[in-house]
């Protein structure tokens, strides 16, 4: 690999691996953002390193005009980015903005090291971690707002998480998309002077063209920046913000997974599920809620046998399926027609009805 002396941003992950970002690098300002709470001044080698330095492919293969790839490497011609898996060491190098590139590549890392990234909403109840996984726009920031306003509970995330093989799940506090919807349930967040949002009626819209466009717009930082200051479709905001005083917890014994769906029935509903349904559904959310360039990433990956599908997901499944084994497992189902505000207060209700009996179990 090939280095020069540069000024680097470091990332420890709960201790379990550790990210080096070349400071001046174009994808520096976004990580900076988005690993913040990972943030350290320790310098220790790196498991992950990212810079917009790629590295020589001699006799690269080649899958039409999208791949070319090595046996430890991929580029994604389109994007200008390059993934290289090297022994345990990973490089992400592009010119653009690369938390789409590095999300795939952290979860791949953290699995090698005995835990796997989640899409979830995770709170700290009583000393014991609650992990709601659940697909965008099911309700998980508002229940978290809720749930703050509850003695006992504390905030872990409201989108991603690792959960590791020995039942501890690791929090991760990046900052929250706060929307218009949720302009009741965390009214200090639109008083005074604000950049402005649409009106809620206007949002799906809004964001589907932002999911159209992001793809583009990541290639040119500055212009990724410019947009996500200003998108009227949300918010960026840290969790002291949103929850200021309270705290956050980083780490704690898992106690019970639910997952919160949106579904076409009238009445919110609770039904027991296996840790095998659990698991099955942990990693297709998250897949699912990746960035499309994050999939492409885990796709190019596996079709080059760089990550072989095999081995990606069945060591995920391993994790997980340890993590979960013996504690309960719930699908929690609340109707499609119910508001941000109405759905998070069901979601409320039922956690509020099942924990005191589980961690009474887990006594």
């Amino acid at each position: 690999m090939r280095t020069r002396e540069t000024k680097a941003l470091n990332f420890d992950i709960h201790g379990r691996l550790t990210i080096r970002v070349d400071a001046q690098a174009p994808a520096a300002h976004q990580l900076r953002t988005m690993l913040a709470c990972f943030a350290t001044d320790t310098e220790r080698p790196a498991d992950i390193v990212v810079d917009d330095r790629p590295e020589p492919m001699p006799d690269a293969g080649l899958l039409e005009h999208e791949l070319a790839y090595t046996d430890t490497t991929v580029r994604f011609n389109a994007d200008r980015v390059q993934v290289v898996r090297d022994a345990d060491q990973w490089r992400v190098h592009g010119s653009g903005e690369l938390l789409t590139s590095v999300v795939p590549v952290l979860d791949a890392a953290m699995i090698a090291r005995g835990a796997a990234m989640i899409h979830a909403a995770t709170m700290a109840y009583r000393g014991h971690a609650i992990a709601l996984p659940a697909a965008g726009g099911t309700g998980k920031t508002s229940t978290a707002a809720k749930l703050m306003r509850r003695e006992g509970w504390s905030f872990m995330g409201d989108d991603w998480a690792f959960l590791a093989e020995d039942a501890t799940l690791l929090g991760y506090a990046k900052p929250m998309f706060i929307k218009p919807h949720h302009r009741n349930i965390y009214p200090h967040l639109f008083e005074g002077v604000r950049k402005p949002l649409v009106p809620p009626r206007f949002s799906q819209s809004v964001g589907r063209l932002t999911t159209v466009v992001h793809p583009y717009v990541i290639r040119y930082p500055r212009l990724a920046d410019f947009s996500r200051r200003w998108s009227p479709e949300h918010r960026m905001v840290d969790a002291a913000t949103a929850f200021p005083g309270r705290e956050v917890t980083t780490t704690a014994p898992l106690a019970a997974a639910i997952y919160v769906e949106r579904f076409e029935g009238t009445k919110t509903r609770i039904l027991e599920r296996s840790t095998d349904w659990m698991v099955d559904r942990m990693i297709g959310n998250f897949h699912i809620e990746m960035a499309g360039f994050s999939q492409q990433v885990v796709t190019g990956l596996a079709a080059t046998s760089v990550v072989p599908w095999r081995e990606h997901f069945a060591a995920k499944g391993l994790v997980l399926n340890k993590a979960l084994d013996g504690r309960p497992c719930h699908l929690l189902q609340v109707p499609a027609s119910y508001s941000a505000d109405e759905a998070s207060d069901d979601i409320v209700r039922h956690l509020e009805e099942l924990l005191p009996s589980v961690l009474d179990d887990q006594a």
